[in-house]
């Protein structure tokens, strides 16, 4: 059995304007799936800490506070910092502040309609041709962040299998989340973490040491690693 599962993106109501998950729905859920740990990533804010602190304690969760900070170069999620800083929405910034506190980035949804050409001619760009080698070693924001979401409960299985690749041209393990809004995506993807989670130093280790792998199917009852497929056609 694996020491936490974790989604590590996810939005409520606490903090997300377009979320109609209340933290209440979220533990529901989380127990009937299976779940043990939670990533709270608001949008550009942090839970405050009181709130946080009677959340863990009434979820039996672990309970990671995260963020999901917009930049310059996409949305990015965080963990490691204890209060939203300013100029973080450059993603160089972002990077030197988590360096200074041993924080840890992943880019979320990275090629989300990055296959819709529409996408692209609305902002006068030829469509996306690149390969997943290509992507890895030209694209600014792989330069910049530790890791890169490859399962999205946001993203289409074309996207996701997308960021898969370019993960493995790039030697990275891969982050498994749901991005859920509401019940219904809750644990859709998932982190599987070595080890039973206890804090932030914790998780904090286990990332940056690589212990996790991205995982599928916990909320359907087929749980296993996210794979890599022939990219879904066109």
């Amino acid at each position: 059995m694996p020491g936490t599962i974790v989604d590590m993106h996810v939005h409520t109501t606490r903090g997300a304007a377009d979320s109609s998950l209340t933290p209440d729905q979220l533990i529901e859920e989380a127990h009937r799936i299976g779940l043990t740990g939670i990533n709270i990533s608001e949008h550009d804010r942090l839970w405050d800490p009181f709130l946080l602190k009677e959340f863990r304690v009434k979820s039996g969760l672990f309970v990671s506070q995260g963020m999901e900070v917009s930049t310059d170069l996409g949305h990015m999620i965080v963990v490691g910092l204890e209060t939203y800083v300013p100029g973080i929405r450059k993603a160089a910034e972002l990077r030197r502040v988590l360096d200074e506190v041993g924080g840890f980035m992943t880019v979320a949804h990275p090629f989300r309609h990055f296959f819709d050409p529409i996408h692209f001619r609305r902002d006068g760009r030829p469509p996306f041709e690149m390969t997943p080698e290509e992507a890895a070693e030209k694209m600014t924001v792989f330069g910049v962040v530790d890791e890169l979401e490859v399962a999205n409960g946001g993203c289409t299985p074309r996207e996701n299998q997308f960021a898969l690749q370019v993960a493995k041209a790039l030697g990275k393990r891969g982050i498994g989340a749901s991005d859920c809004h509401s019940t219904n995506g809750v644990g859709y993807f998932t982190t599987v973490f070595e080890e039973e989670l206890r804090d932030r130093d914790h998780i904090l280790e286990m990332l940056h040491a690589r212990r996790f792998y991205a995982a599928q199917g916990l909320s359907t009852g087929n749980f296993r690693p996210c794979g890599e497929e022939p990219l879904p056609a066109k």
